[in-house]
């Protein structure tokens, strides 16, 4: 914990932590480091080649690309991927929603196209298991989830960096969106979300007025709506 050479403190913060919470432990503490932003620029070049060969690339397995794009442009970690469920996404009059926090994600189409595939992948292969197994992107052990490392280990072989591109997802997200949007449609802490907007140097003070003026504008017939947003607000990427 204090030496220079320390490997795995983030990993051993979290096994503390949840030591005191379980009631396991007693007498115990971590220091915590407060995190301040990005301590690097974002390289969202990388990202969007890498979402591009993702979307693209039929030799890729369908799962692992898309369990990459939900990294890519949701900023969700491997451990929110591999607990999603195929009822998590939602086909309704031809729109293809994920829910991934309180309000559903509308999906472009070709991430939706590969979410529609891997969910009537799993319920095809829950037919002919005999097996009522909710999960998208189910393990090796009957009944369970694909392990986060495991997930991990899927997303390292298309080459991404797991948290480098959580930062760099995160952080072209808060340029564009306010934190409440950020929360409620990413599923993540609106504390998490209002440090990545001010991280990303974004002002949403007037974010209200700003849609009052756009809404008085449709109702003259001029476009209005925020690149980010369909009709009924919901993110788009």
């Amino acid at each position: 914990m204090t030496s220079d050479d320390v490997r795995h403190r983030r990993e051993a913060g979290h096994f503390v932590r949840w030591a005191l919470a379980q009631k396991i432990a007693r007498d115990l503490s971590f220091p915590a480091v407060r995190w301040n932003g990005p301590s690097q620029a974002m390289d969202d070049a990388a990202l969007w080649a890498t979402a591009r060969r993702l979307l693209h690339d039929d030799t890729l397995k369908p799962e692992d690309r898309l369990a990459g794009l939900l990294l890519l442009l949701y900023a969700q970690w491997p451990a929110a991927i591999s607990r999603l469920t195929v009822d998590h996404i939602e086909e309704t009059d031809g729109a293809v929603r994920l829910r991934l926090g309180t309000v559903p994600v509308d999906l472009p189409g070709p991430v939706a196209e590969l979410a529609l595939h891997q969910v009537a992948a799993r319920r095809s292969h829950a037919v002919l298991a005999r097996t009522d197994s909710p999960w998208l992107f189910p393990g090796g052990q009957p009944g369970r989830p694909i392990s986060v490392w495991a997930m991990g280990e899927r997303l390292r072989k298309l080459g991404i960096r797991l948290a480098e591109t959580r930062s760099t997802a995160l952080f072209q997200l808060a340029t564009e969106l306010p934190a409440a949007v950020l929360a409620r449609t990413l599923g993540i802490d609106i504390t998490v979300a209002v440090k990545w907007q001010r991280a990303a140097a974004g002002d949403w003070g007037a974010y209200a007025a700003e849609v009052s003026r756009r809404s008085a504008k449709a109702a003259s017939g001029r476009e209005n709506q925020p690149a980010a947003f369909n009709a009924q607000g919901d993110l788009q990427c």
